[in-house]
């Protein structure tokens, strides 16, 4: 496979773009797919099996752009979809995972809570986690309906949001954390308002620099790192309205894109 060939990152939504964002930083050269499932967002209230199919779908979507790589930039995709993903298609598969090692590593207080989706919190891989890290630290896992839709929406800082979070928080404010992690893509986008919530005391722990490192370093063990010496490019589609897509995708991403349509698979 051609090292110039670019990579997939792929959400349930725009909550992906804080990977995507990271891995730009960290990758500056490489050429990056977008895809925002937003006809089909959010998948936390969706069945495991209607989440896999649809992170095939977008997957050999992907493969038809010649994607190098694959980063599922959605916790709840990779509980419900990875090992699929990863038993069908033979290219390095990238997936989300809460930062819990590094949390209990970190606390003071020995008290760490988790955000993130109901699908997440019930998925294999964070019961595994839980298993791994519980007898160590006391963690706190909290759901957070509604959240995701508010940043699909673009609104981040706005009465409903913050009553939301503050509905979320204030439980694990409660119980002494000090380290918060963030389960889910689309919640980086909140901790300015989090970290006003929480105070400056608590630690916001955002999984995206970690991923990053993971793509770099997959793509350097296989030779696949690009050549390019120039900046490279990003393109972007949604399942949903690129007209409705495009005002909050320039938002998240600080800079104007154009939003093309995923066609129906």
């Amino acid at each position: 496979m051609p090292s110039s060939n670019p990579i997939g990152v792929f959400d349930s939504g725009v909550g992906g773009l804080s990977v995507l964002r990271e891995i730009r930083r960290q990758l500056p050269q490489e050429t990056l797919l977008y895809v925002a499932d937003s006809a089909y967002a959010p998948y936390g209230d969706k069945s495991a099996a209607y989440i896999e199919a649809r992170s095939v779908a977008i997957s050999h979507f992907l493969l038809k752009q010649q994607a190098k790589a694959i980063v599922v930039a959605c916790n709840t995709a990779t509980g419900a979809a990875v090992s699929a993903l990863r038993r069908q298609f033979n290219v390095p598969i990238i997936a989300m995972e809460p930062a819990i090692k590094p949390a209990a590593a970190k606390t003071q207080t020995g008290v760490i809570g988790v955000l993130a989706t109901s699908r997440t919190l019930a998925s294999d891989n964070f019961g595994h986690l839980f298993s791994r890290f519980g007898a160590e630290v006391d963690i706190i896992a909290q759901a957070c309906p509604g959240l995701v839709e508010q940043v699909e929406a673009g609104d981040l800082t706005g009465s409903k949001t913050r009553t939301l979070l503050e509905r979320y928080v204030q439980p694990l404010l409660n119980k002494q954390v000090d380290t918060i992690v963030l389960g889910c893509t689309h919640y980086p986008f909140l901790i300015p308002l989090l970290q006003e919530i929480s105070g400056l005391a608590v630690t916001i722990i955002d999984p995206a620099p970690a991923i990053a490192r993971e793509l770099h370093r997959r793509l350097a063990s296989m030779d696949l790192l690009t050549s390019q010496t120039s900046n490279g490019n990003e393109y972007f589609w949604s399942s949903g309205s690129p007209e409705q897509a495009e005002p909050v995708l320039t938002q998240l991403w600080r800079a104007p894109v154009r939003v093309d349509r995923l066609a129906a698979e």
